[in-house]
């Protein structure tokens, strides 16, 4: 296995996983978000990194953002 493969796979396996949640949401494949990244990213001069580790930091303690909800009682339930 070559080095550039080793790279490859150690960011893979550490990656946060907002391109794969973006991927969802869009209904378009993971590759596609990741490039569309790489190129803003470029294009941005890296500006668009702080905006995906807010989302990665968002994704990986959103558990702390989700409120319970409260289920209704219907007029029965009295």
């Amino acid at each position: 296995m070559s080095w550039l493969q080793k790279i490859s796979i150690f960011f893979e396996l550490r990656s946060f996983g907002v391109c794969q949640w973006w991927a969802q949401k869009l209904g378009i494949e993971q590759y596609k978000v990741r490039r569309s990244f790489i190129y803003t990213t470029v294009i941005g001069l890296g500006s668009p990194l702080v905006l995906y580790f807010i989302m990665a930091w968002i994704i990986e303690h959103k558990h702390y953002f989700k409120f319970q909800r409260k289920r209704k009682s219907s007029i029965w339930e009295l």
